[in-house]
């Protein structure tokens, strides 16, 4: 029988996505798969496909992700590490095609923004694809002479295309955030292992998602148990629910462990203060 070491690493796309970058950067040359989008690779990890999953939670340039917050709340995974990929783009074609040709581009919307500045004012149609590699793959497969994607330079090499400009992001030093997330005994103390994470000492990160009642000043009780700890939360956000109308659970990243004594009593403050509370991981923060 297959054991879990033996498993893929699953991330969204084809070959030569960022997504793709970030299990490079993470794991290695390891076995891994390209899925259909973010959901599959939540659905590969808890159907027992993948041993781990790789997803971007947020962008310099676009900001947070937001699908990746409502799965990460769906689903019963946790998040064991993340990593930083540089963002570079270029525009390639079928070779033989030049700049002149192009008269559509591909890319995901995300790609498309990041590139606004070198789009703008060419008269080109800009299409969506799920993808970045994909679109690479969408010019390839369908043999369009008039059509241009917006992707990696490894991307284009890896579909035979030629690069008919390249750095053409907006944001010469914009980069992604990707989480690593696998089946919750993963996360467990000294149990990066299953996922194939090496457990490195460093500076560490928690995520975690809490819900307070509606009411006036539950919000700031809830921040109020980081706070009075000194306990440092570098990203605060809220997103709805789904349980009730207008009403919102906040996502949370804070500088700590979850084991630490400050962390863990803010914790346990929290919880007093709040309806729900949900540690999604801690893991080891992505140089970036």
């Amino acid at each position: 029988m297959t054991g879990a070491v033996d498993l893929p690493i699953a991330y969204a796309g084809e070959p030569g996505a960022f997504a793709e970058d970030a299990v490079l950067a993470t794991f290695g040359d390891v076995a891994r798969v390209g899925v259909g989008g973010f959901r599959e690779v939540f659905e590969a990890v808890a159907g027992g496909r993948a041993r781990a999953g790789v997803v971007p939670i947020e962008n310099l340039v676009n900001g947070t992700v937001r699908e990746t917050y409502d799965l990460l709340l769906e689903h019963e995974q946790a998040i064991v590490g993340e990593v930083v990929v540089p963002v570079r783009l270029c525009l390639a074609a079928l070779p033989g095609v030049r700049i002149e040709d192009v008269q559509q581009v591909y890319s995901h919307i995300q790609a498309l923004g990041q590139a606004e500045a070198f789009l703008r004012g060419r008269g080109w149609t800009t299409l969506t694809t799920y993808n970045t590699a994909g679109a690479g793959r969408l010019i390839v497969d369908r043999g369009e002479r008039d059509a241009a994607a917006v992707l990696s330079p490894r991307a284009a090499a890896l579909f035979g295309l030629t690069v008919l400009a390249d750095g053409i992001e907006s944001v010469p030093d914009n980069r992604t955030r990707f989480l690593v997330v696998a089946p919750p005994a993963a996360a467990l103390p000294s149990a990066d292992a299953p996922a194939g994470i090496i457990a490195t000492p460093g500076p560490r990160r928690t995520t975690l998602v809490f819900a307070v009642r509606n009411e006036p000043g539950t919000l700031l009780a809830a921040l109020r148990a980081f706070a009075e700890r000194s306990v440092n939360l570098s990203k605060l956000e809220s997103r709805p629910s789904r349980a009730a109308a207008w009403e919102y659970v906040f996502w949370v990243d804070l500088d700590g462990d979850a084991a630490d004594p400050p962390v863990a009593a803010a914790l346990d403050a929290l919880r007093s203060v709040s309806t729900m509370v949900r540690v999604l991981g801690s893991y080891l923060r992505g140089s970036d």
